[in-house]
């Protein structure tokens, strides 16, 4: 009988957890299914709050959407194919800027590309950070997703500025440095900008927009200026920049400890609210700066998948996302132990019982500066794979969310703001999710490195609908990745064994062998098949023109060109897998900015690719 009474109960459970979008089981990417720990999902269930238990009352998630839903597309992508250049922020080398690419050295990037035919500029999250910690230097663990990060302001175009301020040797040295000192730019910068901000506190010229600033943005924006002055001061303390890291009574921001920081330290919340306002005026006239140079789609921005759990929007709204869990990404053949990408994620019973508010909010604060937005791991749309913190993806399981009002509310803010939405499908794409997003206008994400070589050129297998280019951050620019840079990297760290490494060399091998017979076919190289026999052969300069030609021939109707390719780098800029033993997102671009546009490599490249893709208008 007892044996029957807890049936009963796990038959019930089962119910009421897929009711709320909570499935027993889960199909990974080889097509095996397998099964979520029930403790899994009675966290998942726990984590969504105060929602019904009676499973009679429950509707499962449906991957379904009507007709209408559909998201912005200009009128010109219906009749032409563009293309664009995507780059890091922080890689850009210029001799003004402080050892960090900033958001002046933006706009003169899109100057250089609109000047070389391109429609936008791609960046990676410019999302904000960890101030206090500038080593958390990855855009897509952010603290924040609503607001900027401030090492990005152009600090000697602010009103006010005195270049007496600096200390020339310490600038000198950011500027040489091979890779990005995040610690040092920022001790350089932020005393730079508290006297910036104290002398124009007692000017009256942009007090009234600062104050519209901040009167519109409300309290979000008190909240998160009031986490990056107690995070600096608990680091000051010897504790950690996150909140997790805290003392107790800090760690809530209603406790009266908190309060009371607060109104001891009201200038110093103030001088961040400040930091954000700089920081979003500068980024605005930057995308004016490429919608003036005639790029149609201007800057084209990347909305990271989840935040730190430590971070500035867990402690602002902690309502909002669900508590001790992890999004990661199931075991597969890739990875076999799967992986945690250490964030948090947005409740989907809070965005429903918030009428989705909360996600609107999110998205215009990319779009507003936007003309194409990137979902980093757009099947979050649908289902994101969460694990219990603390626990191995092993023990993991997915959580959907309510689709079509994700879908509905990303399509609602893409007409409102006039932004072209693209998302990011690679890896475990539920079955009809690809469907959905050509249904709902969302383009999808075609890496040429993982597509068949075969399929590459006028092929269904690349969607009309979708972007296409040749890597990501996580491969190695096109020399490197040629020469299989990023497996020996991969061999060199443990992320792989010799088998492994020597296997994945000969795929590569033949994926260059591939590639050369397509770009023959194409009648875009004359170089034999086999003139490249060894894992280390290094590309030619015609055939690294050709493979960008072959790009632009693809189906999709936006080609982006990374930067790094456009003027010959060979390291790739993450590493997965890695945190000491890889500068990862620390690479400076080896060529000025000042230097990009006289490039022979890059003048070759855009002109192959214009000549595929001209600008008609």
């Amino acid at each position: 009988m007892s044996s029957t009474k807890g049936t009963d109960r796990l038959d019930d459970f089962d119910e009421v957890a897929i009711g709320h979008g909570i499935p027993a089981t889960y199909q990974d990417l080889q097509g095996k299914v397998q099964n979520v720990p029930t403790a899994t999902r009675e966290l998942m269930l726990r984590a969504l709050g105060k929602v019904s238990r009676e499973a009679e009352n429950l509707s499962p998630p449906r991957m379904e959407l009507d007709e209408a839903t559909k998201c912005y597309l200009p009128t010109f992508l219906e009749k032409e194919k563009v293309w664009g250049i995507s780059l890091q922020l922080y890689e850009l080398r210029s001799a003004r800027s402080w050892g960090l690419g900033d958001f002046e050295d933006l706009k003169a990037a899109c100057e250089i590309a609109a000047a070389a035919g391109a429609d936008f500029v791609g960046l990676s999250p410019v999302h904000a950070l960890f101030l206090s910690q500038p080593t958390r230097c990855s855009p897509y663990s952010p603290s924040n997703r609503k607001f900027l990060n401030p090492l990005y302001i152009a600090v000697d175009k602010l009103p006010g500025y005195e270049a007496a301020w600096v200390d020339q040797d310490s600038l000198a040295t950011l500027q040489e440095a091979e890779f990005v000192d995040y610690e040092g730019v920022t001790r350089l910068k932020l005393p730079v900008l508290r006297k910036v901000w104290q002398a124009s506190a007692e000017a009256t010229a942009g007090r009234e927009t600062f104050e519209r600033f901040r009167s519109g943005a409300g309290e979000e924006l008190r909240l998160h200026a009031l986490f990056e002055a107690l995070s600096l001061a608990m680091v000051e303390r010897g504790h950690g920049g996150g909140w997790t890291d805290w003392p107790a009574e800090f760690r809530s921001k209603d406790s009266d400890t908190v309060k009371r920081f607060a109104d001891d330290h009201a200038d110093e919340v103030e001088f961040h609210c400040w930091l954000q306002w700089v920081a979003a005026e500068q980024l605005q006239e930057a995308e004016h700066c490429a919608r003036s140079t005639g790029m149609r789609i201007g800057l084209y921005f990347d909305l990271a998948v989840g935040e730190a759990p430590d971070g500035s929007s867990s402690w602002s709204t902690p309502e909002l996302v669900l508590q001790g869990l992890r999004v990661g990404a199931p075991p597969d053949v890739f990875s076999t132990s799967g992986q945690d990408w250490g964030l948090v994620a947005l409740s989907p019973a809070a965005l429903k019982a918030k009428d989705m508010r909360p996600y609107a909010e999110l998205l215009d604060a990319s779009m507003r500066f936007a003309g194409a937005l990137r979902i980093d791991h757009a099947m979050g749309l649908w289902q994101l794979f969460l694990l219990p913190e603390g626990e191995t993806p092993a023990v993991g399981g997915y959580l959907r969310y309510p689709f079509q009002d994700m879908v509905v509310t990303l399509a609602a803010e893409s007409h409102r703001r006039g932004t072209i939405v693209i998302g990011e499908d690679l890896g475990n794409v539920p079955d009809g999710f690809r469907d959905m997003m050509a249904k709902a206008q969302i383009l999808g994400y075609r890496v040429l490195y993982f597509e068949p070589v075969d399929e590459v050129v006028g092929s269904p297998a690349v969607p009309h609908l979708s972007l296409a280019c040749l890597s990501t951050h996580d491969l190695p620019p096109l020399i490197g990745w040629w020469r299989g840079d990023d497996i020996r990297l991969a061999r060199e760290f443990g992320l792989t064994d010799e088998p492994g490494a020597e296997a994945s060399l000969r795929e590569r091998q033949g994926r260059r062998s591939a590639f050369i017979q397509a770009l023959q076919d194409a009648g875009l190289s004359s170089a034999a098949v086999g003139s490249i026999s060894e894992p280390a052969g290094a590309i030619s300069e015609e055939l690294f023109v050709a493979m960008h030609r072959l790009l632009a021939r693809s189906p999709s109707v936006t080609v982006a060109l990374r930067l790094a390719d456009l003027v010959g780098e060979d390291r790739q800029t993450n590493v997965p897998g890695t945190s000491e033993a890889y500068p990862n997102w620390r690479l400076k671009l080896r060529l000025p900015l000042e230097e990009i546009a006289g490039s022979s490599l890059f003048q070759r490249v855009v002109a192959a690719v214009t000549a595929e893709r001209p600008r008609q208008s």
